[in-house]
Formats: C-alpha cells, structure tokens, sequence
C-alpha cells in the first residue's frame, strides 16, 4: 500500500467534501429546507440558471422559497461530478437530472441540467461561490 502524502491526502477530502455539496443541495432541495442553503451556498454567491441571474444568498433563498411552493415535489439527483481542487477554490461540473411529482404520482415534468461552479473554503466548509446552471432538456409528460 502506498503512504500518501499529507497534502496528497487534503486534496482527497477537499475534493469529496467538494462533491458532496451535490449530494446536499439536492436533499435540501427535495425536502424543502430551503433555510439551510447557506450550508451550500456562500453569502455572495452568483447563480446564473434558465430563470435569471441571482446575487447574493437572500436572493437564492427567495427564489428557492417561491419555487417550493405549493404540492409539488422534486427529487434532485447529480452524477459525473468533478472536481478540480485548488489550494481554497475549486472548480467543479456535474450533470444533474431534477423530477418533479405531486406525492403518489409518477413525475410529470423531467429536466436534465449541466452545472458548472467554483467552490470556495469557508470557516464553516466548502460552499459554492458561483454557479453556474444550464438546461439540457425538458420533457413535460
């Protein structure tokens, strides 16, 4: 077995704590805990996506707030996750597929996203500083 490195070994961890933000925002997302999402965005994030351009965590969280209205669900899953760790920014993409269900029910909208964002290490973790969201396909059943 080969010993690695400690910087070796950092690198790991930043680069799985890294990709774990996927993982995080999808839970939030699908369980509505719309008030934990600076757990995974920074303060003064930068979020383009088909539905604007936003600035700043309070204006994710409004967004985020208006789309989870109503009895609509969503199950978010992300897949090819990279990540290319630099000392205490990192840059990462990821292919996402979002379903959207009334409980019970089989999806009735599918959209497929590819993501592209820059990390950065905060006191409190790894959060995204930019974001960038781009729809792939839509199929509306």
């Amino acid at each position: 077995m080969t010993d690695l490195s400690d910087t070796a070994q950092r690198e790991i961890v930043d680069r799985m704590e890294v990709a774990d933000l996927f993982a995080r925002l999808g839970g939030l997302l699908d369980e509505r805990r719309i008030e934990d999402a600076g757990t995974v965005y920074h303060e003064s994030v930068v979020v383009r996506s088909p539905k604007g351009e936003l600035h700043g965590l309070d204006e994710v969280t409004a967004l985020l707030k208006r789309s989870t209205s109503g009895d609509e669900r969503s199950q978010h899953t992300y897949t090819s996750v990279l990540v290319q760790v630099d000392g205490d920014r990192a840059r990462t993409t990821a292919n996402g597929v979002t379903y959207f269900y009334h409980e019970g029910s089989a999806p009735h909208r599918t959209s497929g996203l590819r993501m592209t964002c820059e990390a950065v290490r905060t006191p409190a973790g790894w959060r995204f500083a930019d974001a960038h969201i781009a729809l792939a396909w839509l199929r509306e059943e």
